[in-house]
């Protein structure tokens, strides 16, 4: 694990160039491709917002970096948290209103609203793809962007068939920008590789063939409620560069490789939800 400083702002606004200069001294590089989870409200006024962000990443990363943030679509399901709490309270009536007025996801146009500005940024730039998944999509904006977003399988939110997998492969890194752990979605790979992972039903709707239907589908039992705990773990055992911690703007941030953090989450999930299941 390694410390390092960088440009601050403490003077008000961060502009592009000291918010890029800050990613180089964290430790982005060019080339890099980057999967950020990003809290703005945590990084401070910035000239531009989430674009200027935007901005810095992509100078930071260079014309060969790629930038991937998730795009998940919660908001079509009725086998999600978001939905619960929206139903919650309300009668039969009502609760038919809200499953009617779901819109099948399509990913040109469907938004991402919980994902962040920044995520929605990446989303609606020019270039950028997003991938298949009605539900757990990711976008991406580089010369990578095709590659990995590929293949998403409906049935797959994230695992070997998902971005993630070939994030994996491509020796990505985690960019937490002003957030946790408890958001590194890349965990998620390391539950598919677990001996016989849980599985339970998702349903949501889409468009087959431009008629809107609800599908339902089995998948992993996805759950991120261990994962600060988890990368807490993994921070401590780390080896040399495979976590840097610095600032950007006012928020804490940290750069991770994917890959080791993959592993080691396949093997403490197996070991910490086996031990909590006996």
């Amino acid at each position: 694990m390694n410390d390092v400083n960088s440009t601050d702002g403490v003077d008000g606004v961060l502009d592009e160039d000291r918010a890029a200069a800050a990613l180089t001294a964290l430790g982005v590089r060019s080339g890099d491709v980057l999967l950020v989870h990003a809290s703005l409200r945590s990084v401070g006024p910035v000239a531009g917002g989430a674009r200027g962000v935007l901005g810095a990443l992509r100078r930071a990363a260079g014309p060969e970096g790629t930038v991937v943030v998730p795009a998940f679509t919660t908001e079509n399901s009725d086998t999600s948290p978001h939905y619960r709490a929206r139903v919650r309270g309300l009668d039969a009536g009502a609760v038919d209103a809200v499953r009617a007025a779901m819109e099948p996801y399509d990913p040109a146009v469907t938004p991402a609203p919980s994902m962040g500005a920044l995520a929605e940024t990446v989303r609606t730039a020019a270039g950028a793809g997003r991938s298949a998944h009605p539900q757990t999509s990711f976008a991406a904006l580089g010369p990578g962007a095709g590659r990995l977003l590929a293949g998403h399988r409906a049935d797959c939110h994230l695992g070997e068939h998902s971005p993630l997998a070939r994030l994996y492969e491509a020796d990505a890194r985690i960019l937490l920008l002003g957030t946790g752990y408890a958001t590194c979605t890349a965990f998620h790979l390391g539950e598919y590789r677990m001996d016989r992972p849980p599985r339970r039903s998702y349903r949501c709707v889409v468009a087959a063939r431009g008629v809107r239907q609800w599908w339902e589908y089995e998948d992993v039992a996805l759950d991120d409620g261990d994962f600060a705990t988890l990368g807490a773990a993994f921070e401590e055992s780390a080896a040399d560069g495979d976590v840097r911690i610095g600032r950007v703007g006012a928020a804490a941030c940290r750069l991770v490789r994917l890959r080791p953090a993959v592993d080691f989450a396949t093997d403490w999930l197996t070991e910490h939800r086996a031990a909590t299941v006996r």
